[in-house]
């Protein structure tokens, strides 16, 4: 029973090597932050930042379905989701391989509701020696994995997993801290231990030998504000650990309190990733199924199933306990998403990763997807509508006193947000504007984005502008047209393509 995990181990589809010198090449040092360019590849992404952050505006509310990411969007696997406090929304990801730039727990931000995202740095320089000792009588975890985060009274509880590829000689630990905020001078991840790890002995007393593979936790609190960890993958399936605050590890005799949620009870039992959420009258568990890690080829699908007890049972839309192989698959395949999955859940939000087939650069690279869950009939839906992107209306420039403004539509599923560029050399090489605008909803149901370039500030007779509108499946540019003539600007040619 072979845990499929860390995405990069499996070189069919995914060419690692490559992946591991180019990823490494780009990332800044552990500790430091970038803000983020647009682009579909982690070519661009992490190679033409900006230290601009995006202009603060007011932005239009989510609508259920796909929510279009841009900036520095990838590699992203095993995302672990959460939004402070003051609107800045973060996710923890699973370490980079071969302990390339310190192989721990990565971090992402955004500033604008998710939408652009910037590389933040890692939570440490270096994977803790104490985890080196555990694993010390064979080969040594190549990076830190599948990441949790969690807020309870004022303190961050961040856990983590560390393991041998294709088995379960794991564990998961736990690094807490008082802010999320890395400008903040008490900004600090305090490494806490060991919480649990695996082979675990005395889950069953009438099978001596059931066990789990201690990774993928994810933390869930009862009506009455007892936490439990939900952990597992393959083996025997998903377990519930109770744990207390505030040290947020497991009880007393945990083994003999722990219950087991979750066996799909076929070959391999590929089932893994947990996450139970509460909505409603009722506890969901989301996980993953099938395999990951094979680039075009992973199979990787969310499922669901739901109780009025957090211990269980677990029931899909069918009535199929999910201890039993029931689960009702939400989300799968489409379009350029391959393989979505490793996911959590804040609020009325899913993160996942999946594998980007619109990627021209490095195809099938473990890219970050957000939806916002479609609550129906007490079940949680996700659109899985694949429409590409496509320019409605071309830019039109619009002279207001020193400054020009340019105005684009374009139509697509999920909604595609405008990423605006600007050339100065006839249009063979483009770089992002340092202030992006949002991307507003039309009442037609369109996406329309204005941008505006004051005089002097790299407008000139030689600019050129143009929108690249992206969504999951792919981008559309618009026509590039010229900065028009304002007070102390010369302007540029006609318009090119």
């Amino acid at each position: 029973m072979m845990k499929s995990r860390p995405w990069a181990l499996r070189a069919a589809g995914l060419a690692a090597a490559a992946v591991i010198a180019l990823t490494a090449a780009a990332l800044p040092p552990s500790g430091t932050s970038r803000s983020g360019t647009d682009a579909p590849t982690a070519q661009v992404s992490f190679g033409q930042a900006s230290e601009r952050k995006p202009a603060q505006q007011k932005l239009h509310a989510d609508l259920p379905g796909g929510k279009t990411v841009v900036g520095q969007t990838s590699p992203i696997h095993d995302p672990a989701l959460i939004i402070d406090d003051d609107g800045t929304w973060y996710v923890y990801s699973t370490g980079l391989v071969n302990r390339e730039n310190g192989g721990t727990i990565q971090i992402w931000a955004s500033h604008d509701q998710g939408t652009t995202w910037n590389y933040s740095g890692t939570v440490w320089d270096r994977i803790p020696a104490w985890i080196d000792e555990h694993f010390a009588d064979g080969e040594l975890p190549g990076s830190l994995w599948a990441p949790e985060i969690t807020e309870h009274d004022g303190t961050y509880y961040l856990y983590y997993s560390a393991s041998r590829f294709g088995g379960n000689n794991s564990l998961t630990a736990l690094a807490t801290n008082t802010t999320l905020n890395p400008n903040d001078p008490d900004y600090e991840w305090v490494d806490q231990g060991l919480v649990v790890s695996s082979p675990a002995t005395g889950l069953d007393p009438a099978n001596p030998g059931k066990t789990f593979n201690a990774i993928d936790a994810g933390i869930v609190e009862d009506a009455d504000g007892t936490p439990y960890m939900a952990i597992g993958s393959f083996w025997y399936g998903i377990f519930l650990v109770p744990i207390e605050w505030p040290s947020g590890k497991p009880v007393a005799d945990w083994q003999s309190k722990t219950v087991n949620i979750a066996d799909r009870f076929m070959p391999g039992n590929p089932v893994e990733a947990p996450y139970i959420t509460k909505h409603g009258d009722y506890y969901y568990l989301f996980v993953s199924f099938d395999s990951c890690c094979r680039g075009g080829d992973s199979t990787y699908k969310v499922a669901v199933g739901r109780s009025t007890s957090v211990k269980g049972p677990y029931l899909d839309k069918e009535g199929r306990d999910m201890f039993g192989g029931g689960g009702s698959v939400v989300l799968d395949s489409h379009g350029a998403v391959t393989g979505p999955g490793g996911q959590s859940v804040f609020g009325d939000y899913l993160a996942f990763h999946y594998y980007d087939g619109s990627n021209q650069d490095i195809p099938f690279f473990p890219t970050l997807g957000l939806q916002k869950i479609d609550w129906a009939d007490g079940w949680p839906e996700f659109n899985q509508t694949v429409e590409l992107p496509s320019v409605l209306k071309q830019p039109k420039a619009t002279v207001a006193g020193t400054a020009a403004s340019f105005t684009a539509t374009a139509a697509g599923t999920p909604g595609p947000v405008a990423v605006w560029e600007t050339s100065s050399d006839g249009g063979a090489d483009w770089q992002r504007a340092d202030t992006q605008p949002v991307t507003k909803r039309t009442d037609e149901g369109t996406y329309r984005s204005t941008l505006e370039l004051p005089a002097g500030e790299g407008s000139g007779e030689d600019l050129l502008v143009r929108a690249v509108f992206h969504n999951a499946h792919g981008k559309a540019a618009t026509d590039a047209v010229p900065f028009p003539a304002v007070p102390g600007n010369k302007p540029a040619g006609g318009p090119v393509r």
